[in-house]
């Protein structure tokens, strides 16, 4: 007679604050500008008290405000701004079909290609133009380019996901970190390290292969904890875009099987950020300085998304401060 294991009830997270050493900072504008910022994704808004809550729970601006502990006022208000508006592109991707992210990347892009000049009725459109508005006059040409090229990755990978998930299709899992890249958003979020700490990198010093290693581990690090992190929010929703469900699928094991997997995957990540960073070339002293203050700005991405995982109520809603004690996760029901 065969024993039909029960489905389980929760998971252990792996340890991932004790395998990163970087310094957790926070700025000191934190504050001003994560109230500022709330109250301009609120202006205009037809969100209810339900929708709002969930941002006030989200705080945005703290993960903001210790990615980027050295930016000024201004610069730290662009970034809250910027990520509030990603998390709101975030959820609407979430609920979006093909048609919809086609629409929504349209008003988007052409928002920033054109910021004086395209006109759409949408708020998306105002939102848009008003934060790039205010970044243009300080950001360095190459900084412009990399976060509209990036921005615009990030729609075509978000496409990509609604068409797989209109199919029901889960990918495998080389296809999956491919598109989960960019679709985490972070690449647009590294242009914005380069414009809060006044960075003028040249392209060719970008585009060197250990750079470009070191902010895929980083996004790596940063996505696919966040993938560990959001799984049980995910699975009650019936969501399978996420590295757990992935893995479960093609490798046939169990959740907690890959977790463990996943959560060796992510400290391989922060080890390979680490020996990145030794291999760094040099480019003269100017350029050498802004480059160590650019991979720092990775660092700091990389230990605050970890800590802002717990004190956000976007993944265990008022339980963070118990679950990154115990890193128990009771598996939430799936709802009908």
């Amino acid at each position: 007679m065969s024993i039909i294991a029960a489905p389980p009830t929760k998971f252990i997270l792996p340890d991932l604050i004790s395998h990163c050493d970087f310094k957790l900072r926070m700025n000191r504008h934190h504050k001003q500008a994560t109230a500022e910022s709330k109250r301009w994704l609120f202006r205009g808004d037809n969100l209810d008290q339900k929708s709002r809550k969930a941002i006030h729970g989200l705080k945005a601006g703290q993960l903001t405000s210790m990615c980027y502990p050295d930016a000024g006022f201004p610069q730290l208000r662009v970034c809250c701004d910027f990520m509030n508006y990603l998390f709101h592109l975030d959820n609407l991707s979430d609920d979006m079909d093909k048609t919809g992210t086609k629409v929504v990347a349209d008003v988007v892009l052409n928002s920033l290609h054109h910021p004086y000049d395209y006109y759409s009725p949408t708020r998306l459109n105002r939102m848009t133009k008003d934060f790039y508005r205010r970044m243009l006059p300080t950001a360095s040409r190459g900084t412009c380019r990399r976060f509209i090229e990036t921005m615009d990755f990030f729609f075509q990978a978000v496409h990509l996901q609604a068409i797989d998930r209109a199919k029901r299709v889960v990918p495998d899992l080389e296809s999956y970190i491919s598109q989960r890249r960019d679709t985490s958003g972070c690449k647009p979020c590294w242009a914005l390290i380069e414009y809060a700490n006044n960075l003028n990198i040249p392209d060719e010093v970008m585009e060197h292969p250990v750079i470009q290693s070191l902010g895929e581990a980083a996004n790596d690090l940063v996505t696919w904890s966040n993938d560990i992190f959001s799984y049980n929010v995910e699975q009650s929703k019936g969501d399978t875009h996420n590295m757990l469900s992935v893995v479960m699928h093609e490798q046939c094991i169990d959740l907690q099987s890959a977790v463990d997997f996943v959560g060796e995957l992510c400290k391989q990540s922060i080890d390979r950020f680490k020996e990145d960073r030794g291999l760094i070339p040099s480019w003269g002293p100017k350029i050498d300085k802004d480059v160590a203050v650019y991979v720092s700005g990775l660092a700091d991405w990389i230990v605050g998304s970890l800590h802002w995982s717990f004190d956000t109520t976007r993944y265990f809603q008022n339980s963070g401060r118990e679950v990154k004690q115990t890193r128990v996760v009771s598996l939430l029901p799936r709802s009908k």
